[in-house]
């Protein structure tokens, strides 16, 4: 990296390359305090309403008339609208900024979402979940691509870990909450799982114009920063653009690299929504009440949270991206066979607990190895169809669940079979090696 100045404000003595080192490091400092927490909660609340849907179920389902099949359509068929408008939604982000876009994002799906508390049946229930995937669309891996344009791949791991963490902590602390709005029924004369759509959406409005107003598409865009902060920011990303082959977005699509990826990324995605939405249902078959499953169901989210940000350190540190990305997958399928194996409520919980593990430690890693080999608009579009393909798990996910249910009395065999998916994402991560030789 090329020197920018021979020393550095409040530390005379540094020079050369320990100066110029000391600037980036101010830079990324003040950009991820100003970036990562308001985008973690962003994320806290997304997920929020997707994770949601399984306690408001707890009640909703019998006051609406709904099957588990119908259930299950209905908490899948978000990822088709999510899916379909995913790459469209991110090649729009790349043209207009993902200031602008993401912010956009997060006003719609607030609104959409609250909306969802006047369902009055099955039909305006799928109507409106698959609305909601329409606007959400391009969040993730708009924030992806975001974060990759300002954080060199040296902190990458770890801011993407913190952001995140909103999905763990989305359940950490959404379900003793969920289970309290519950509470709420008959108030103002609606129904608890009402309350719980309305309370956990509405903020989503104004979180939207706060990131209208503290994001920058660009280090250059960043008046808060130093011009010798952005130069060296600048420097180092361009460095590691330049380093990558330029490839079109029709290539990126073509790319073996590509599409592994994305049978990754589908394997945990259905894992992941398999065990959240449906672990209120499951837990309520070991007769707790409303507020005890809230209180239950976070404890395999507070230690997601921590084996996630834990191990994406350490990734950050060893490397061998690849390998702790297999080791994820096969933890998240490993960790399913407590549940199916032993009747005991708290093998099930330790065994939820390794799974969760295991797919959102998959997650933050996973999202650091696409960005190596993408730049620009293959990366916003190549990035966009992983997310947009491998979301539809999220579709399989919950309907299968909820349609083996159906099919057979139980969770175990739902369980057995979203097992198997994520272990067959273990077998795709350990062929990335085929392709990517350098770790």
């Amino acid at each position: 990296m090329t020197v920018l100045r021979e020393d550095v404000p409040g530390n005379p003595g540094l020079s050369g390359p320990a100066a110029a080192d000391a600037v980036l490091q101010s830079a990324v400092h003040k950009a991820a305090l100003r970036f990562v927490p308001l985008l973690t909660i962003a994320y806290l609340f997304n997920y929020l309403d997707r994770t949601s849907l399984g306690f408001a179920a707890l009640t909703m389902n019998k006051q609406l008339g709904l099957s588990p099949s119908q259930f299950g359509l209905a908490a899948g068929v978000f990822f088709l609208g999510y899916s379909v408008f995913e790459i469209p939604s991110n090649l729009l982000l790349y043209r207009v900024g993902a200031r602008r876009w993401l912010a956009r994002i997060m006003v719609s799906w607030g609104l959409v979402s609250a909306a969802t508390a006047f369902v009055v049946g099955p039909h305006s229930f799928y109507a409106l979940r698959f609305l909601l995937g329409v606007m959400e669309a391009g969040f993730f891996p708009g924030v992806t691509f975001f974060l990759a344009a300002w954080f060199p791949a040296q902190y990458r791991t770890r801011m993407l870990a913190w952001f995140l963490v909103g999905i763990p902590l989305s359940s950490l602390v959404g379900s003793p909450v969920c289970g309290m709005l519950l509470k709420m029924d008959g108030i103002w004369g609606l129904h608890g799982w009402q309350w719980l759509f309305l309370v956990l959406s509405l903020p989503c409005i104004p979180l939207g114009f706060i990131t209208l107003k503290l994001l920058s598409d660009r280090p250059q865009a960043a008046g808060w920063l130093t011009p010798e902060e952005r130069n060296a920011l600048d420097g180092v990303l361009a460095s590691e653009v330049r380093e990558r082959p330029r490839t079109s977005l029709l290539a990126a699509l073509r790319d073996p690299r590509v599409l592994i990826c994305t049978a990754i990324q589908f394997g945990f995605t259905l894992g992941s929504y398999g065990i959240g939405i449906w672990l209120p249902l499951m837990l309520r078959d070991y007769q707790l009440t409303n507020t005890a499953i809230g209180w239950i169901a976070a404890i395999p989210y507070l230690f997601a949270s921590i084996g996630m940000i834990l191990w994406a350190r350490y990734v950050d540190e060893k490397g061998r991206r690849i390998a702790n990305l297999a080791l994820a997958c096969l933890l998240g399928a490993l960790g399913l066979l407590a549940p199916i194996l032993s009747h005991s409520l708290v093998s099930a919980v330790i065994g939820f607990s390794l799974a969760l593990i295991g797919v959102t430690a998959a997650r933050a890693i996973f999202w650091t190895i696409p960005t190596r080999f993408l730049t620009g608009v293959a990366a916003a579009g190549g990035i966009a169809f992983i997310n947009s393909i491998a979301t539809v798990g999220g579709f399989v996910g919950p309907s299968m669940m909820g349609w083996l249910k159906e099919f057979s009395g139980s969770y175990v065999v739902g369980l057995l079979a979203v097992a198997a998916i994520i272990f067959a994402s273990t077998l795709a991560s350990l062929s990335l090696k085929l392709f990517i030789s350098r770790e």
